[in-house]
């Protein structure tokens, strides 16, 4: 369709209340340049590690209808990433249809460089929107100043980048940094004499990974009190957190908690635990902490078997659908950056009600 210049404000006229993230689940590698899919069916069931994924779905005669169709090129990381970007990618598989007046196309990988690959093929198939969430901050400037130039307009969704805020049309993200300050906080509120800590980082340079990560360093170089028994990246991985653990575990190295940057990891490492009769959650030896909010991670925390969960909300499609009408009809954004409001949640306070609301 034709593309309309719009000018860009800091502001939406979106009245917003928003609960949830997601990061960073928050939680595998593509390998191959990322593709492009008509209408994309549900993921594939089996994880993907070293190839990027995409799909291709049936659609209902779109060349007849495509000149009323909204184009939209939607870049996302990969599906089975975790239960957090599962649910984010139905969520969006669930809006923009062509029931919705979209044509969208898909394409997947947890690489920046075959999501920019990604992104330069949907301006050249010249899309009118192009929806982001990146797999890393850096890297984006060049990519988006194409898509400007192009006419094409950008959307982030679920993480922020570093990019000049001219080069895109607004930003519906969780603050990963407020995300890892509460945790955090609650952490150091357990009153520990002393805290070992086991680090279990997701995509190192993701958002969700850079603010989940920096609250801790900031608390572990603030106090003496505060150790790390290990940093490292198992990329939302729940099997390779489980070898992280494990490998302290083996070595004899003492510790009292498990910080796990999103649920899947989280579970790796409590399955380390239970292998070696170690115990966890709440009065328990060790407290097990986790990011997003899967219904299973809640219910652990109900059970007091988990101690913590941050919370992520992956549904934000029906927000990108409202900034897209916004501006189709002419409009414009009285918000650049739209934070999703979050929580998080104690093993000691939650509820069956939280878990029902809040579990995705």
């Amino acid at each position: 369709m034709k593309k309309k210049v719009l000018s860009i404000l800091m502001a939406s006229t979106m009245a917003l209340s928003l609960v949830a993230c997601g990061g960073g689940a928050k939680q595998e590698t593509p390998a191959e340049p990322a593709a492009t899919e008509e209408k994309a069916e549900e993921p594939a069931a089996e994880e993907k590690t070293e190839e990027t994924t995409t799909e291709e779905t049936a659609t209902e005669d779109t060349s007849a209808a495509s000149g009323d169709l909204i184009k939209v090129g939607i870049i996302n990381n990969d599906p089975n990433e975790s239960g957090y970007r599962t649910a984010n990618d139905a969520d969006l598989k669930a809006m923009f249809t062509e029931a919705n007046g979209y044509d969208a196309k898909f394409a997947y990988s947890l690489k920046n460089d075959e999501q920019i690959t990604a992104a330069q093929g949907f301006i050249q198939d010249e899309v009118d929107y192009l929806l982001l969430s990146a797999a890393d901050t850096a890297g984006w400037d060049s990519v988006l100043q194409d898509a400007q130039a192009a006419g094409v307009k950008v959307i982030l969704f679920d993480r922020t980048i570093d990019a000049d805020p001219s080069l895109y049309e607004a930003s519906i993200v969780s603050d990963m940094a407020k995300e890892g300050e509460m945790a955090v906080e609650w952490l150091a509120g357990q009153g520990l004499d002393e805290y070992n800590i086991i680090h279990i980082q997701g995509v190192m340079g993701s958002a969700a990974q850079q603010g989940r990560s920096g609250a801790l360093s900031d608390k572990v170089a603030a106090e003496s009190t505060w150790n790390l028994v290990t940093q490292q990246t198992a990329e939302w991985n729940a099997e390779k957190a489980q070898q992280i653990v494990q490998s302290v575990i083996d070595a004899g190295t003492p510790f009292n908690v498990i910080y796990a940057e999103n649920d899947d990891m989280a579970k790796g490492a409590v399955a380390a635990l239970d292998a070696a009769g170690i115990s966890h959650g709440v009065g328990k030896d060790v407290i097990v902490m986790g990011y997003d909010c899967n219904k299973w991670a809640l219910e652990e925390l109900l059970a007091q078997n988990w101690n913590y969960d941050g919370q992520c909300n992956p549904f934000q499609a029906s927000y990108i659908d409202e900034i897209i009408k916004t501006l189709e009809s002419g409009g414009t954004l009285s918000e650049k950056t739209i934070i999703m409001d979050e929580k998080g949640f104690d093993a000691e306070t939650i509820t069956q009600d939280d878990v029902d609301k809040y579990g995705i």
